[in-house]
């Protein structure tokens, strides 16, 4: 059974691609690529097309994944029948996705942080308006929160 998981922000180009490319890297890493399918949006359309924020693709290449390759879209209607897993970077995010997701398929949406037990936190703060130390920050969490999910849905 393959899992398919879709990672939401503000305009797809800070922490969900980063949560799509650490996750794709960590589920090939564990040898488990085969049993997921990740993507990203954002909630809103302004960045569509665009590659991820150019801070945001370098502190994820001094960890080793490669968003370079991703391009911004805004998440559709069609996203909650596509995806198991609707996971949100905060909880405005969450919000939105509440109010456009159809009722049968609200079992799909959560916060991203839900499957980290390790952090207290549980958003992802965004990094855009701050410096490099934001990007790594949001790389931490999205690190331990993908991994926990992917060995947890790969049982």
């Amino acid at each position: 059974m393959q899992h398919r998981i879709l990672f939401v922000c503000t305009g797809n180009i800070c922490r969900s691609p980063t949560a799509e490319g650490v996750a794709r890297a960590l589920a090939e890493k564990q040898g488990v690529g085969h049993l997921f399918e990740f993507d990203s949006a954002g909630t809103l359309g302004y960045h569509a097309g665009e590659p991820p924020d150019p801070r945001a693709i370098a502190a994820a290449a001094k960890r080793g994944y490669d968003l370079a390759p991703l391009r911004a879209r805004q998440v559709t209607e069609e996203d909650f029948f596509r995806f198991d897993y609707v996971l949100a970077m905060d909880r405005d995010h969450l919000k939105v996705l509440q109010k456009l997701c159809p009722p049968t398929h609200k079992n799909g949406l959560s916060l991203l942080l839900d499957y980290d037990d390790a952090t207290p936190e549980d958003e992802v703060p965004d990094p855009y308006y701050g410096g490099p130390e934001g990007f790594d920050a949001v790389l931490t969490l999205v690190e331990n929160a993908t991994g926990q999910l992917i060995r947890r849905l790969a049982k």
